[in-house]
């Protein structure tokens, strides 16, 4: 076995290169990943444009799917040359955070750096890979916390229908669970790129009976219906506040789910609701948000608004898996490219700038 890989590395603003670096030691709660495939994110974009800050030399991505070559000593009930699943976020589920029930939001392990209070809060911490530690688009990747973190791939799949769940469909359904959907809602999810494609997925199956998408795109409308939308709204042909108010007969949304993170998908978000709906906000933003009062009844509509970062850990990986398995979901169709990771900066340069149709690119090394 060499003792380097390739791996894709954040160099400067605007620049992701392909580089060697040494492959990872296995401490005794590890486990040591061959990546079989890997996808480029929206949040991989956000790193490359400079519009979230990591530190250079760091390699990027955060969906692995491969294989055991190396468990350590502590790690137990797995095998090496198992097929795996590991999220995007890794907590160790020993922290206050992740006990609290925020095991995204779990900085515990950056204690002994000082780097996080003893409590072990700390915002979007649970987000290791490509974030705070090596991420997956490289040849092997150091899955920490292994035991609560690795989940086996059900007899099967293909690495392209689990592709989703490390990231894409665990925040999806995430945005969905928490816009408090009823059996019977009327869900309206802004932005069908592959994390609103979820939350339409995911809207459908928690028992919303109209699940409105919204998007500029017709291809990916017409992604959207397949997912499980009812209702399809393009914006660049109608007023899409006014379309949801004739189509809940001037009631609003019981629920909207905002996934691309600008101002203006924001705002639309709040206005479709009724008094008392919930807006699941799934963006990430690059700026200050500012909430129009007039929609937002001065603060006195009992409206809710909660944001998210997507759920990691076995169990939430196993029942990712079993949505798939049992045919309720195919994610699939999502994956519109294939490239190797000696290709990876054409992947980047065609992803970050949406051409081809593009909605989610299978690279493998």
């Amino acid at each position: 076995m060499s003792k380097t890989m390739k791996a894709a590395v954040f160099v400067e603003k605007n620049r992701i290169e392909l580089a060697d670096k040494p492959i990872p030691a296995v401490g005794p709660n590890d486990a040591l990943i061959r990546i079989t495939t890997t996808t480029i994110c929206g949040t991989d974009v956000h790193i490359l444009k400079g519009e979230y800050p990591v530190a250079k030399g760091l390699t990027i991505g955060h969906e692995p799917v491969g294989v055991i070559e190396k468990l350590g000593s502590a790690v137990a009930g797995y095998q090496e040359g198992q097929r795996v699943i590991a999220g995007a976020i890794c907590p160790n589920f020993n922290s206050y955070a992740a006990q609290d029930g925020f095991p995204s939001q779990d900085g515990s392990y950056l204690v002994p750096q000082g780097l996080c209070g003893c409590h072990g809060y700390k915002a979007t911490a649970g987000w290791r890979f490509g974030n705070l530690i090596d991420g997956t688009q490289a040849e092997y990747v150091l899955v920490p916390d292994a035991q609560a973190n690795l989940a086996p791939i059900p007899d099967g799949l293909t690495d392209e229908q689990v592709l989703m769940c490390p990231d894409i469909m665990s925040t999806g359904f995430k945005g969905a669970e928490n816009a408090n959907i009823k059996l019977g809602d009327t869900v309206v999810v802004f932005a069908q790129g592959p994390i609103g494609l979820c939350a339409t997925a995911g809207a459908r199956l928690l028992g919303a009976t109209t699940v409105i998408g919204v998007d500029g795109n017709d291809h990916r409308l017409g992604i959207a219906r397949k997912l499980g939308a009812d209702v399809t709204l393009n914006f660049k042909q109608c007023d899409v506040v006014d379309e949801v108010m004739k189509l809940t007969g001037g009631r609003g949304a019981d629920s909207s789910i905002e996934a691309l993170g600008t101002q203006a998908t924001f705002e639309q978000s709040l206005k479709v609701l009724k008094p008392g709906g919930t807006l699941s906000s799934l963006g990430v933003y690059s700026d200050d948000l500012k909430i129009p009062m007039a929609h937002f009844a001065a603060g006195l509509g009992d409206h809710t608004i909660r944001s998210a970062l997507c759920p990691g850990g076995k169990e939430r990986m196993r029942r990712l898996m079993n949505v798939i398995q049992a045919n309720r979901l195919d994610l699939g169709l999502m994956v519109t490219h294939h490239y190797k990771l000696d290709d990876i900066v054409a992947a980047y340069d065609l992803f970050a700038h949406q051409r081809d149709g593009v909605l989610k690119i299978a690279v493998k090394p």
